[in-house]
């Protein structure tokens, strides 16, 4: 399972490298004014779309139905597929046709702060009629995606936001002269960027051996329990942007700029939490089907274990790094042109904000499959519906004394209450329980997280500052940090037993089924 992790991980992390280029030219260009506050609305739909089908409900629906239909072999896994991708497509055409109709409407629910200023409603409007149809074909490419990893081919699928945001760069940097904004040209890029990510996944699964025909739609047995089982666990599995979704609701009512302030945070915060979240949850849904459909409970909740200490292992340092370290890391990243010290500050304390949540952020992941892959997908929607609620209700509370940190402090307070319920409802049910090794290690990863922090706090105090270097050290002196950050967390971590960096080289070098990547228990 880590090999796929790092798969997984790896092309996610060179996807949100590049996705940082991109928003450093987006700061630079547009910064935090209504043009910038018009396209970052206009991309939550298609963004919130992408890692609904990409990292949730699609992914826990269609995988496990797939992985099962192998067992009868590939024709009948092929078949499934093409049967649920007519049907997709004949929805979502549907979809994105009355969406662009009736986007006025659909953004006074989105952003109805954005009514008092028609201009800047105007163009909210514009921008996402321009990237809508992007919906229709990332969920397309979430089904090829489904196949790929049903099959435990992880790179393509993951490699896909390499494309988004390659096109999103390309789009900024040769649109901008021919259309009147630059959010024009970044809007037409997000469309662009599906029909190339389509094209590429097709073409994957095509090598693959799962070569796809679009046949009549028809609603089959199996097509009707992949879409029963995905209804729901468009809650269940994307509580997370469907709290960001609310944030976005609530920034709209908040002084011009919260908007984009928040975007350039949860940026940073996707970072760790895509790279980490959605790998460990991409990589360990098929292993964990297969295990349940096999019986072999043991299995699986160690699998569910050693998840968990992978997850927490790599989210506690980061979350306390980003909450210790945020004002100077927005500042060296996007400090530049429109996005002046002001809006640096700001975006740093709202990155600080949602890194409290990032390790449940990512548990939140890690623990959803357990109920996924028992083709259960009412529960963690019921839970979701929950904290859903419960953010609403926070954001509300905090949002006059607290400002633009009400939405990132209220997501991370509900992602607390959705990690710990879906932790305790599979505990309950008998599918997980901490073993030995994770209740002796998960005390030490914290205080290794904690010594970390510290040594950060010290360097930071000491004037290994990057936000105060000069211009040309700036970079210089945050990869220091962050490479500070990385040694005394190695150091302690292993010092303390928290892990085993000769363990997971082992890990690394071990070839084979993920299954027998599992360390024992």
């Amino acid at each position: 399972m880590i090999r796929s992790i790092l798969t997984v991980g790896g092309w996610t992390m060179a996807s949100r490298l590049l996705g940082f280029l991109r928003d450093i030219l987006v700061a630079a260009l547009i910064g935090t004014g209504p043009v910038a506050d018009a396209f970052f609305v206009a991309l939550r739909l298609p963004n919130l779309f992408r890692r609904l089908f990409g990292e949730g409900a699609f992914s826990a629906a269609f995988v496990p139905a797939f992985t099962a239909a192998l067992a009868d072999g590939q024709g009948a896994a092929r078949r499934l597929a093409e049967q649920v991708a007519s049907v997709l497509l004949f929805w979502l055409a549907g979809l994105s046709l009355c969406g662009v109709v009736l986007m006025p409407q659909i953004m006074l629910l989105l952003a109805p702060g954005f009514a008092a200023v028609p201009a800047k409603f105007a163009l909210a409007v514009a921008l996402s009629r321009i990237t809508f149809p992007y919906l229709m074909l990332i969920c397309l490419t979430a089904l090829f995606s489904g196949v790929l990893n049903g099959l435990d081919r992880f790179a393509a699928a993951a490699a896909t936001p390499i494309v988004f945001n390659a096109c999103l760069i390309a789009a900024l940097l040769l649109l901008r002269p021919f259309v009147p904004t630059a959010g024009h040209a970044l809007a037409y890029g997000v469309t662009i960027s599906g029909m190339a990510q389509l094209a590429l996944l097709g073409w994957a699964s095509a090598r693959a051996g799962m070569a796809l025909r679009l046949p009549w739609p028809r609603l089959t047995p199996a097509v009707r329990l992949v879409l029963r089982r995905m209804g729901p666990g468009i809650l269940g599995a994307g509580v997370t942007q469907i709290n960001l979704m609310v944030d976005v609701v609530i920034a709209s009512l908040l002084p011009a700029g919260t908007v984009s302030v928040l975007y350039y945070a949860d940026r940073v915060n996707q970072l760790p939490l895509g790279t980490i979240g959605a790998a460990v949850g991409t990589a360990m849904l098929p292993l964990l089907s297969r295990q349940v459909r096999a019986g072999a409970a043991r299995e699986a909740i160690e699998t569910l274990n050693r998840a968990t200490e992978y997850a927490l292992t790599l989210t506690l340092p980061a979350a306390l790094a980003l909450a210790v370290a945020g004002g100077p890391i927005m500042a060296v990243l996007f400090g530049r042109g429109a996005f002046g010290a002001e809006a640096a500050a700001r975006s740093g304390q709202a990155l600080a904000a949602y890194a409290l949540g990032l390790p449940a952020f990512v548990l939140a992941k890690v623990f959803a499959p357990g109920f996924f892959a028992r083709g259960d997908t009412s529960t963690p929607v019921r839970i979701g519906l929950l904290s859903v609620a419960l953010n609403l209700a926070l954001n509300l509370a905090l949002m006059r004394p607290l400002s633009y940190l009400a939405p990132a402090l209220a997501t991370s307070l509900a992602a607390l209450f959705n990690a710990c319920c879906l932790a305790v409802l599979l505990s309950r049910r008998g599918h997980f329980r901490l073993d030995r090794r994770l209740r002796r290690r998960l005390g030490r990863m914290a205080l290794a997280a904690v010594a970390m922090a510290a040594t950060l706090l010290l360097a930071l105090h000491a004037g290994l500052d990057p936000s105060r270097a000069g211009h040309g050290l700036r970079w210089l002196a945050l990869v220091a940090l962050i490479g500070l950050g990385l040694l005394s967390y190695a150091i302690a971590g292993q010092a303390l037993g928290g892990f085993d960096l000769r363990e997971l080289h082992r890990l690394l070098r071990r070839r084979g089924d993920p299954a027998a990547m599992l360390p024992p228990a």
